[in-house]
């Protein structure tokens, strides 16, 4: 074995060696990466498909994080709706009655109230006023004075009614029913603090969440602060604007509080998703949804009274900001102001902790010599391009997003819902004959003109046929010599809202008519989702979980955006999301039983196309297309999916959209699998393939048009520089540093070297 020549003065420990019998090599020092890879390629690729795969493990975690705690939150909470411990005053001209009333009450459904006697007529009537109590009765020997406040939630009123009506009537009492606080008729369903609410809630948690990502230097404090309060005041004076002037929901007086309490909600929020991004970094996106929308939007009292939903929610309601706001603008709007100072207080002690919390944990690293916001840049541009070089620009586009979403939100969803009309609804009038059918529709056109769109037909058995396949909203049936009551058939489970149009109009005209009516339901809902919310908010999950993997999946696994790679990744996606979403809908909540491969295909399917759809503007407009992706599948979606509110109470613009848009193809196609043995199911499965096929096309040919970027554009060296305080002297000397690490890496590699050559090795 040959041995090269080397230098005794640097390499002493290794001269005169000899591999001879007895002979020990002397020791050697150890490499620094012996036992490793040596090849900084190999090294580089591993590293390479480590992040690969953690980014496409990403794409999946974050919408099902998402997705999955909006939908368990919302359908837990709601799918099952039974009055509970909702509190009534109760006060008559004589103790006896008002006790034995109030035990007749509890005795009828003693869970559902919670009773107190009270000394007046007036103090009762000023408990329901004051909201301490859902209703009041006041007894004068047989006259009974029924007191509700319409203002203080519909869904409160309706409940208790139904609970304190059956036992008046059972005592045969003359009841006299008076709203103490009437909703407006501009307002009629008190949608108005409910939509302004939930929108100022995103207003308030959703920029900080993006800025994060894009500008984390508005995150410091000193910047924080008024950017957060110009904001509030501009996202009121949006929200008062469309609510006001442009819907007509808000009357001039109101205008101005109405401006106050929205300020106020969004900085509360703001100040409390600022202190989740201290917390939680990037994924405080995550505990911001979760504590304000998913906790928020259920405890709110504003959709849904608390006291028909788990008793978890009425601890809740006591201070947690979108009950606050909601209730606030409830008082204001509704009240005339009174009861607002307490909501009000919460939400300036929340911003005000909030923003404290901040301050100390600020402080704390910047004592430890640690940045008080990220140092680092994870979407170069919201549009999908470059980083702009003006920041005003950057800026503009970092606002927009939530402000579209606002402005998008209550134009479309409150104007569409904020009076329900009825109009157009499918009713069959049947009679012994044609004319006799003919007749009495032509005299019920008359009086209910516009609300009904009437058929006639001279068999109930083919009405009850058509009512099955949702052909109609229901049946009003003549009564004949063999059968002297007229029969009402209805499907709850087409609509909840239809039942209770027809059940009130045809329950009147029977009453007219001095008619017995037996009302049939033919399709009732089960007692796991016996509101009919089900429908909904699986749809929902569906349509969220479809745009929500390509928001994510852009900045998260750009790698993943070629065609090649996208659409075997939605399939499988798709697959898991629908299976994930039918778990939390039947085994964790209990509102769906069975059915499990009907809707784990058509599920899949859904969210499949929401998310080719997604695709094209994403290729367009990078983060941007949140906006006209949520403008179409959502804020139009859910007014037209028939689902919240009958399709035959809304404009009829969204009667049209209902035949096309994916959400309404969704939910209907839950209906029909759940309650109707899935007939009619095959048009909607249509339009979502259609939906799929179609957008798969346009990408398709964008692709061809605009080549896809398989990677992030990078942030310049120096915005990173100036993000993390580095001056032009500190670049030279960490750059001088950097040199000097590679100097010696190479010197080490080296000197291994040399060891090897002297070994022979």
């Amino acid at each position: 074995m040959q041995f090269k020549q080397i230098n005794i003065e640097e390499h002493d420990s290794l001269s005169n060696h000899t591999t001879g019998p007895g002979h020990q090599a002397p020791p050697r020092r150890k490499s620094r990466t012996e036992g490793e890879p040596l090849d900084p390629q190999a090294l580089a690729a591993k590293r390479a498909k480590a992040e690969k795969i953690g980014r496409t493990a990403a794409v999946f975690i974050m919408p099902l994080l998402i997705v999955g705690m909006m939908i368990w939150g919302y359908l837990g909470a709601m799918h099952h709706q039974e009055a509970r411990d909702m509190p009534v005053a109760i006060a008559a001209t004589s103790t006896a009655q008002a006790e034995d009333f109030a035990a007749a009450l509890e005795q009828a459904n003693a869970e559902a109230v919670e009773i107190s006697i009270v000394d007046s007529q007036r103090e009762a009537r000023d408990e329901v006023y004051d909201r301490d109590a859902s209703a009041a009765v006041f007894l004068d020997g047989k006259n009974a004075t029924f007191y509700t406040a319409g203002g203080a939630g519909v869904s409160a009123a309706s409940s208790i009614q139904a609970v304190i009506t059956p036992v008046m009537l059972e005592q045969d009492l003359k009841i006299s029913a008076e709203d103490v606080a009437p909703l407006p008729a501009n307002d009629p369903s008190g949608m108005g603090a409910m939509f302004l609410a939930t929108a100022m809630v995103t207003a308030g948690y959703m920029p900080w969440s993006m800025a994060f990502s894009n500008a984390p230097e508005l995150l410091r404090r000193r910047r924080a602060l008024p950017l957060l309060a110009g904001w509030s005041l501009l996202m009121s004076a949006l929200g008062a604007l469309i609510a006001g002037p442009i819907l007509g929901v808000l009357d001039g007086a109101q205008s101005v509080q109405v401006m106050g309490v929205l300020a106020l909600g969004v900085f509360a929020v703001g100040a409390g998703q600022l202190l989740l991004t201290r917390l939680f970094g990037a994924m405080a996106v995550i505990p911001g949804m979760f504590l304000f929308m998913v906790l928020g939007q259920p405890a709110s009292n504003l959709g849904m009274s608390i006291h028909v939903l788990p008793e978890f929610y009425t601890f809740l309601h006591q201070f947690l900001p979108m009950p606050a706001l909601g209730e606030a603008l409830r008082s204001v709007m509704y009240f005339n102001g009174d009861g607002a100072a307490i909501h009000l207080l919460i939400l300036t002690i929340g911003a005000v902790a909030a923003l404290l919390l901040t301050q100390v944990i600020d402080n704390a690293r910047t004592a430890k010599g640690k940045s008080t916001i990220p140092t680092e840049i994870n979407v170069a541009g919201l549009h999908g391009g470059p980083r702009p070089k003006s920041n005003a620009w950057r800026y503009i586009t970092l606002g927009a997003i939530p402000l579209g979403m606002v402005g998008v939100m209550l134009t479309f969803m409150l104007g569409a819902m904020q009076s329900p009309t009825v109009r157009d609804m499918p009713v069959a009038v049947v009679g012994s004959t044609i004319e006799q059918a003919e007749q009495t529709a032509a005299g019920l056109e008359g009086d209910m003109e516009g609300m009904f769109d009437f058929t006639v037909l001279d068999d109930p058995e083919e009405a009850k046929s058509l009512i099955s396949q949702q052909d109609l909203a229901g049946a009003f049936v003549l009564p004949t010599a063999e059968n002297p009551q007229a029969v009402l058939y209805t499907a709850q489970a087409s609509g909840n809202s239809n039942v209770q149009v027809l059940s009130t109009v045809f329950g009147q005209v029977a009453g007219a008519q001095q008619l017995p009516l037996d009302h049939q339901e033919l399709a009732p809902l089960p007692e796991g989702d016996n509101v009919g919310m089900t429908a909904m908010y699986l749809g929902m999950g569906w349509i969220m979980a479809g745009f929500m993997v390509i928001i994510v999946g852009d900045t998260a696994a750009p790698h993943a955006r070629r065609l090649k790679n996208l659409l075997p990744l939605l399939a499988g996606y798709s697959v898991f999301m629908s299976a994930v979403l039918y778990l939390i809908a039947g085994p964790f909540t209990g509102a769906v039983h069975g059915h499990f491969w009907a809707l784990l295909g058509t599920g899949a399917l859904a969210i499949f196309s929401v998310a080719l759809f997604s695709t094209i503007f994403s290729r367009l407009m990078g983060m941007l297309a949140m906006l006209p992706i949520l403008a179409v599948v959502m804020f139009l979606g859910v007014p037209a999916s028939n689902a919240s509110l009958s399709i035959y109470m809304v404009p009829q613009a969204f009667g049209w959209l209902h035949e096309i848009l994916p959400m309404p193809a969704a939910t209907e196609s839950i209906r029909s699998i759940l309650y109707f043995d899935s007939v009619g199911v095959g048009s909607h499965l249509i339009t979502l393939a259609l939906w799929g096929l179609i957008s798969l096309a346009v990408v398709m040919v964008l692709d061809q048009i605009k080549p896809v970027r398989g990677h992030m554009h990078p942030v310049p060296e120096e915005v990173l520089a100036e993000l993390r305080g580095q001056t032009p002297a500190d670049k030279a000397a960490l750059a001088a540093e950097s040199a000097n690490e590679i100097d010696d890496e190479a010197s080490h590699l080296a000197d291994d070297e040399l060891e090897k050559d002297a070994l022979g090795v």
